[in-house]
């Protein structure tokens, strides 16, 4: 289960980079720019948007790259990585499989146990 959670949060964040990467170019175009009337509005929080955009597939990369040594932390980041991208940008066509291969490789991270260690997670 370390070892899916290690592929599911790393391709979540390289999916979450991509969707983050348009997601912070489109606000800054408009801020650039300005608004296209019947065609391109600003969001209501920017900064909350591009803070996600970088935030989210950070953590999800780091979750799934200590998702083997360190299931309790890995996992933790990688539900924080789903949930702000699904607060921030909501779950649509863009956002569903980072959201998901996230939110799995966090639940797995989690679930993963040494059956011979006491302490399964530390």
């Amino acid at each position: 289960m370390r070892n899916a959670a290690l592929v599911l949060g790393i391709i979540g964040g390289v999916l979450g980079m991509i969707v983050g990467f348009f997601v912070y170019g489109y606000v800054a175009f408009i801020e650039y720019f300005g608004e296209v009337p019947d065609l391109a509005r600003q969001v209501d929080r920017p900064e909350l948007f591009q803070t996600v955009a970088i935030l989210a597939p950070l953590l999800a990369v780091a979750g799934g790259a200590m998702a083997r040594a360190r299931a309790l932390w890995g996992g933790v980041l990688l539900l924080i990585s789903a949930a702000g991208m699904y607060h921030a940008f909501g779950f649509n066509v863009a956002t569903m499989f980072p959201i998901a291969f996230c939110g799995l490789g966090g639940v797995l991270a989690l679930a993963a146990g040494r059956p011979d260690e006491e302490v399964a997670h530390f």
